[in-house]
């Protein structure tokens, strides 16, 4: 990658990894400092520091204190939904996981127990997770709200001795009661968790069910003041299990280990976000979400940066200008956050008003990541902010980032549609379907090379054989992401679509995710996707969702006239994109992905299954509805 900073680091990891990640573990406290940096035998693709001892929540807490910045801000707590708001110094987090760690324990919760923890995105949610780090407890929190049946099959599946809940959480114009979707989850499930600790939230009462309930205000009060130590784990041993959003039957857990999980967070947070110890980082997402985990929780406090929970959205809390106001406050030095929240403020505030009200002089990067972020969404955020607009590219099962634009190293020139380049720990390289390597610039399977870096997944949980099967078998030594794309001929990487976004048009392998591009290119589209449905003469054809901004003054039909023109022009016959249709939204997770493969599944009259993680589901009827419209069977589900 030439002379610059970015090679030279990339250089001294390829040359020698262990040496690399035996310097970066140094920044870190080890009750038994790693002699082994790396064994190939063992698990399923070898072990990162499998002789060292740690605590996360040490590191995350009492390392700071220790080192004479407990006074500083920690976590802010930041709720236009509710109107609250909160700061908490690092010396305060620790006292209050202190407390809650004193109840988890009293409830019989021991080294290497799980416990699922069904939470909005307040303060006590992160106390949870903390506490159940403190004492080795391996925590999988679930989204809160989720489906009763789907919260049962995460019970099940993880054995979970208590859940830590709370009575509701607060959204947009309603309130969503927890504690009756948690009743009826252990109710189906066939493990039953001794204890449920709940929070009871202003806006929501609730009944308790005796014996197994247990208020966690009234039990965190007779606990506060207690002192617990950190229990010494295994650099190997689980810190948390995580569920992928949008399976089905069985679920798939995703395992994060406590070494390597740290070690790689704290080298992310300098070098890929360039933001120093005391700064105010801000992940714009929830921590039901792998975002969450690394980001909003165990990211910035190992590095000693102050990290903002944000209970609320992009836009409707009150405004599109929510997130302008909360980074003045805070003094904001990065944003991360979804395409998907910015493609939200831009329809609702396209010539940026908000933005030019609102001064934000401590802003100096903002990170975009979680789904494809298309250029015409770069450039306008770029221009409405004046800062660097950073696309980088990682999965649940990585953790953290595997290709991106490293601030803290160097800021790397912008390729509209590309995360920039391979992060260190990552030997990343495009196969074809047997297997073979692809010349640069062809289409191709996107794969890493093992080993993985210190904080990628281990394995799945209690499924090491499903894990083997889903993402090494198909290319032997190699991680399968499921993503295609290519790497340029300057080593940039370009993520083109899931592997089942690839679309065969007449022969012609397709990425729905190049002409999704050119959709959004079109100034009155605010966000789109692309779907292949049954073509019986071609095998398949594209098929184009358009939201419109607010602001628009053309007609659905022009518009979508135009994008038909613009992608035949761009991207030439060979598309066969003939089909465009303008619709209110697009229905997505509650994390902001789009839910391109159900969409498929109604316009080709496949039966189909109502994902647990949607966001509203009504949104699936109108897009059934425009399909039937437009002559496609659009199957109710």
């Amino acid at each position: 990658m030439g002379a610059g900073a970015y090679g030279r680091v990339y250089d001294a990891w390829k040359q020698d990894p262990e040496g690399f990640w035996r310097q970066e573990a140094e920044k870190l406290h080890w009750f038994e400092k790693p002699k082994t940096i790396f064994d190939v035998g063992l698990g399923t693709y070898g072990r990162w520091f499998p002789d060292a001892v740690t605590n996360t929540c040490y590191n995350c807490l009492d390392r700071h204190v220790d080192a004479g910045r407990g006074d500083q801000t920690a976590i802010v707590y930041e709720s236009p939904i509710t109107g609250k708001a909160a700061t908490f110094s690092y010396s305060k987090v620790l006292e209050e996981v202190n407390a809650v760690a004193a109840v988890i324990r009293s409830l019989g919760v021991e080294k290497g127990d799980r416990v699922i923890i069904y939470m909005p995105m307040i303060p006590e949610a992160t106390f949870a997770m903390l506490a159940c780090a403190r004492l080795g407890a391996v925590h999988s929190v679930v989204f809160g709200g989720f489906a009763a049946h789907e919260l049962a099959t995460r019970i099940d599946d993880c054995q979970a001795k208590l859940v830590i809940s709370a009575s509701c959480g607060v959204e947009p114009g309603r309130i969503v009661p927890y504690k009756p979707l948690l009743d009826e989850a252990i109710r189906q499930a066939k493990h039953k968790p001794a204890h449920c600790l709940v929070l009871e939230r202003d806006e929501h009462p609730y009944d308790l069910i005796d014996k197994r309930d247990v208020d966690f205000a009234d039990a965190v009060s007779k606990h506060r003041g207690e002192s617990v130590d950190c229990v010494p784990v295994q650099a190997t041993d689980p810190l948390y299990i995580l569920y992928t959003s949008g399976t089905t039957g069985s679920p798939k857990g995703v395992v994060r280990d406590n070494g390597g999980h740290m070690v790689a967070l704290n080298w992310s947070m300098e070098n890929i976000y360039g933001v120093k110890p005391g700064e105010a980082f801000w992940a714009a997402s929830d921590i039901g979400w792998v975002v969450g985990h690394s980001y909003i929780v165990y990211g910035p406090l190992l590095s000693g940066n102050t990290t903002i929970l944000f209970e609320g959205k992009p836009v409707g809390t009150p405004d599109a200008g929510t997130f302008w106001r909360v980074i003045q406050k805070y003094s904001v030095a990065a944003l991360f956050t979804a395409p998907t929240a910015f493609r939200a403020i831009r329809k609702e505030d396209s010539t940026g008003e908000f933005i030019k009200q609102i001064p934000m002089p401590s802003l100096r990067t903002l990170f975009l990541a979680g789904e494809r972020a298309d250029p015409d969404t770069i450039k306008w955020a770029e221009e409405m902010l004046g800062i660097p607009v950073i696309d980088h590219w990682w999965q649940t099962e990585t953790g953290w980032t595997i290709a991106g634009n490293p601030v803290g190293v160097e800021i790397l020139p912008v390729k509209y549609g590309s995360p920039t380049v391979v992060m260190p720990g990552y030997d990343v390289q495009v196969l074809d379907d047997a297997g073979h390597p692809v010349s640069r610039g062809t289409l191709g399977n996107i794969v890493v090379k093992l080993p993985l870096p210190p904080g990628a997944l281990p394995t799945f949980w209690n499924a090491d054989q499903r894990f083997r099967d889903a993402c090494l078998s198909e290319f032997p030594g190699y991680y399968k992401t499921a993503d295609a794309g290519y790497i340029d001929e300057d080593g940039y990487l370009f993520i083109m679509a899931r592997t089942d976004d690839i679309i065969n048009v007449a022969g012609h392998r397709l990425s729905t995710g190049a002409m999704e591009e050119v959709c959004a290119s079109h100034p009155d589209v605010a966000e789109c996707a692309v779907i292949g449905i049954a073509d019986p003469l071609k095998g398949q054809s594209p098929f184009g969702f358009l939201v419109l901004n607010s602001s628009t003054r053309k007609s659905a039909e022009e518009v979508e006239r135009e994008v038909v023109k613009l992608v035949r022009d761009e991207i030439g016959p060979v598309a066969a994109f003939k089909q465009a249709i303008c619709v209110k939204r697009l229905p997505k997770t509650r994390s902001g992905k789009i839910l391109r493969g159900t969409m498929q599944k109604i316009a080709d009259c496949e039966p189909w299954k109502m994902p647990a993680t949607i966001d509203d589901p009504a949104i699936l009827e109108e897009i059934a509805e425009a399909l039937r419209e437009r002559g496609h069977a659009g199957a109710a589900a």
